[in-house]
């Protein structure tokens, strides 16, 4: 990735769109949980989204290989789309605009005690 790329997301997009033409590929049950699997993970996403893609781009793979194998969406998903979800954002270091919200209160609320503790 050069930096012209990098700074207009350019490769992001391309990738994004390599992402969304292998899903239409599969069958509709699994494009359904695809389309799911996207908006559950997209609040662990950093600014750009980089993050998502290797992530999005393994459960891709598994459901081409679970397609390919003969498998359904609920064998493979064990029917719990949000346990899934959260299993694939569980990595170290993954938060959620949640968690990056509650940290810049809390830094927010410490500077301010600080200041009237002064």
């Amino acid at each position: 990735m050069n930096f012209w790329e990098a700074i207009t997301g350019s490769d992001l997009t391309r990738e994004w769109k390599s992402l969304e033409a292998r899903a239409g590929a599969l069958p509709a049950d699994y494009r359904a949980a695809w389309e799911q699997i996207k908006v559950r993970v997209l609040p662990c996403s950093g600014f750009t989204g980089r993050n998502l893609v290797p992530i999005l781009d393994g459960v891709l793979g598994l459901f081409e290989e679970s397609t390919a194998d003969g498998r359904s969406i609920r064998e493979v998903l064990g029917g719990d789309i949000d346990a899934f979800c959260a299993e694939l954002t569980a990595g170290e270091g993954t938060r959620s605009y949640r968690d990056r919200w509650r940290e810049q209160l809390n830094r927010n609320i410490a500077k301010k005690l600080a200041r009237q503790g002064d």
